[in-house]
């Protein structure tokens, strides 16, 4: 993750390194302006030296030859060594504006007189008159035309320096309009990188800063807040969305809750507005039950006993889960009992693998499924209706299945009972031992399962319904 003050250094580096490029620049160019004019200077000089030197060469020597001081002597070999030495410079430095051969001819001029001062010196050791003297005058002759040609040099230098003038002027206007170029444009290039720097930053702000506001008003289902940027903008809100879908999350499974609970009290309601005292009617049963099995009506004694077993379970607790033996073993005397009603007409057929018999069941689930068949797939046949109840496993899941071959249903009817519309607990179920309808068992099984498709149907019309609840084993 790249934070905001990584970002920020960045910037400040760059930023950083610009100016310093900047000025390096600046000061290289300046420092080679200065480096020219500086040799150019130093050129000047160095033809004025070797002029002076030259006029000092020949008054040495002819202060040498009047009085024959050595002291003169000695100061003009000190005299000679750096003439000589400044003659070797003019080979050395580059010299610009004066032509190779001019300065070649300038340079014997000075060899040549420090050679005729050197014959000059040693006529006069020797009182050679004749030659001190012509060599004498040489030596003043050579010094003079060597100050005319330092002067016509400079004047090469001079033109040259003009040159170089002028180009440093146009290098100056130069420099200035760099220089408001360059503070223009990093002016607008600190400008557009800090209205990118906050537009990034801000921009997301805002968009989180309006969605908890509307979270804040109780609207969960804003656009999603997508950051581009890998820094704490981005971690802030993947946190935010992340929290406002486990606040939508939660609010779903309390309306879940808060359904189930209405669902299981209205239907606790209905059973006790249903009730006639159970332990009265109960014990009615078991004495008519008696008496009918002293009398020898076994039959009759069997029926009551069935009786009994279908109105416990429907009397029981709503909210408890059972397992699905138990629920089997109640649709077993619902079976008996509508077997004894209407005899041959209604055939009911098992097909239960026990092992799967275990899983846990909301209670009150599988025998209205049951009664619904019956009630609205055969019951109206004349004869020949099957009430088939399979279960079995199937990987990890168990499935059962309750099949008629009745007159099966629309696809409108199966539109309506899956239908998410409130579910009227206060209707009448005609025929219903229990009051308890097929809409009512989905709506328990998916409000306990946490599922849509916990249960599906298959049916056609005159051809009979297949309904089937898969559900997790364990």
């Amino acid at each position: 993750m790249t934070s905001i003050r990584n970002k920020l250094l960045v910037y400040f580096l760059a930023f950083v390194l610009l100016f310093n490029i900047v000025s390096y620049s600046i000061y290289f160019s300046s420092s080679q302006m200065v480096s020219e004019y500086h040799a150019s200077f130093e050129r000047f000089l160095l033809f004025n030296e070797i002029s002076q030197q030259s006029s000092q060469v020949y008054e040495k020597i002819n202060a040498y030859v009047v009085e024959k001081d050595n002291v003169y002597l000695e100061e003009y070999r000190d005299l000679k060594k750096r003439l000589k030495e400044n003659n070797e410079k003019l080979q050395e430095d580059a010299i610009t504006g004066i032509n190779r051969e001019e300065l070649d001819k300038y340079q014997r001029m000075v060899r040549n007189l420090l050679f005729e001062s050197d014959i000059t010196i040693a006529a006069v050791q020797y009182d050679n008159l004749d030659q001190y003297t012509t060599h004498a005058k040489e030596v003043r002759n050579i010094s003079s035309y060597i100050l005319e040609s330092t002067l016509q040099l400079i004047n090469f230098e001079l033109a040259e320096y003009q040159m170089f003038y002028q180009e440093m002027e146009e290098r100056q206007h130069a420099f200035k309009w760099f220089t408001i170029n360059l503070f223009s444009s990093t002016l607008l290039l600190a400008l557009l990188t800090a209205v990118l720097f906050s537009r990034g930053l801000t921009h997301p702000l805002r968009r989180l800063s309006k969605a908890a506001k509307e979270v804040s008003e109780g609207n969960f289902e804003g656009p999603p807040i997508k950051v581009k940027t890998n820094d704490e903008v981005k971690v802030l809100s993947d946190s935010f969305e992340h929290m406002r879908e486990n606040i939508k999350q939660l609010i779903e499974e309390i309306k879940e809750k808060s359904e189930l609970d209405q669902l299981l009290k209205e239907l606790e309601l209905k059973h006790l507005q249903n009730q006639i005292n159970p332990h009265f009617l109960f014990n009615t049963l078991n004495t008519i039950s008696r008496m009918a099995y002293l009398e020898d009506a076994n039959v009759t004694s069997r029926l009551i006993q069935s009786v009994s077993t279908l109105l416990r379970s429907s009397l029981g607790d709503i909210n408890k889960s059972v397992t699905l033996k138990e629920e089997v073993n109640v649709v077993r005397e619902y079976f008996y009992i509508q077997k004894t009603r209407f005899a041959e007409r209604i055939t009911f057929k098992t097909n239960i693998d026990e092992g799967c018999l275990d899983t846990k069941i909301p209670a009150l689930t599988l025998q209205p499924l049951v009664e619904n068949s019956f009630i609205h797939g055969v019951e109206k046949l004349e004869e020949g209706g099957i009430i088939s109840l399979n279960i079995y496993c199937d990987d990890d899941q168990v499935i059962v299945e309750v099949e008629d071959n009745g007159k099966g249903m629309d696809e409108e009817t199966k539109k309506r009972i899956f239908s998410r519309d409130q579910i009227d607990l206060h209707e009448q179920h005609s025929g219903h031992s229990t009051g308890i309808g097929l809409q009512n068992v989905i709506k328990r099984l998916e409000l306990v399962y946490k599922q849509q498709d916990i249960l599906e149907i298959d049916s056609e019309i005159n051809r009979g319904t297949t309904i089937r609840m898969r559900l997790p084993r364990g």
